[in-house]
């Protein structure tokens, strides 16, 4: 295969963790202005402002700049995947807790190979997958990387996630209906069993985060369902980089892009998925 189609990851993931410091520090500069931000209504509760547009330019200014051979699929602007790669980007994760002041958002930034793409030294995958991702937290300063084959880190130190091995002993995050609610009748049973069998389930409502929190251990597994493609792509190498499991919660796509996913530890997983099948509709 030709030296064009090998993807330079350690290029890629500085690319990214610029363009996410980028953008977050737009976002930190309207923090202190709340008040004053123009807010639109795309949907019921789904909600975008400057903060998010314009740290969304920002970044893929960057992107463009130094990727210029890479498409590009943004919450707010659109695009399209082509090219040897595509970057996923979420300016903002976590809209409403940063509209409402609550300081748990993230900026999420991941590209996805293409099958037939090398990345790195190995062979050409086989299927789409994330190789890169980054999320970062500009409130705590964290900054989630991972690269595909190599690892995952917080801030520059390796992490993996958690050794829990039992549903009965682990704290699960999720995301409730909020904008879609289509699927509430498969979700709400999962809630319940899950409220049931763990020692607890949290819901903060930034996705992007619970993916990395779970990679790093602070959560043992999670689920969610009615998301988008950049909310999850860097959290999904995250977590699998940590030694973890993430994909689609109807195991039919090669990550998470339909926007439904089971991550956590093998255990836990595999405990999750087991909990949450019965309750899912075939689609």
């Amino acid at each position: 295969m030709p030296h064009s189609s090998t993807l330079d990851l350690g290029a890629a993931i500085d690319t990214a963790a610029t363009a996410a410091h980028t953008g977050a520090g737009i976002l930190q500069a309207y923090a202190h202005n709340r008040g004053d931000l123009v807010i639109d209504h795309k949907a019921r509760n789904d909600l975008v402002s400057q903060a998010d547009r314009e740290a969304e330019a920002a970044i893929i200014e960057v992107l463009r700049a130094r990727t210029p051979e890479f498409g590009i699929v943004a919450e707010e602007s659109g695009g399209a995947a082509q090219g040897l790669a595509t970057w996923y980007i979420d300016p903002l994760d976590g809209t409403t807790n940063f509209l409402h002041g609550i300081p748990h958002y993230a900026v999420s930034i991941a590209l996805v190979a293409h099958a037939g793409t090398r990345a790195g030294l190995g062979e050409p995958l086989k299927e789409d997958t994330p190789v890169i991702g980054v999320v970062y937290d500009p409130c705590r300063e964290e900054l989630f990387t991972a690269v595909y084959g190599i690892g995952s880190w917080l801030n520059g130190r390796r992490i993996t996630c958690s050794r829990t091995a039992s549903l009965n002993d682990a704290v699960l995050a999720t995301g409730f209906p909020f904008r879609d609610f289509s699927f509430a009748d498969q979700y709400m049973p999962m809630l319940h069993d899950a409220i049931r069998t763990t020692r607890g389930v949290r819901r903060m409502g930034a996705a992007a985060l619970d993916l990395a929190w779970t990679a790093c251990g602070r959560y043992d597994g999670y689920w969610e369902m009615g998301l988008a493609p950049w909310d999850v792509a860097a959290g999904t190498l995250i977590m699998r980089e940590a030694g973890g499991v993430c994909h689609d919660m109807h195991q039919r796509d090669p990550w998470p892009i339909g926007g439904r996913l089971v991550a956590g530890n093998p255990e836990i997983a595999l405990a999750l998925q087991e909990m949450i099948s019965p309750h899912l509709r075939v689609e």
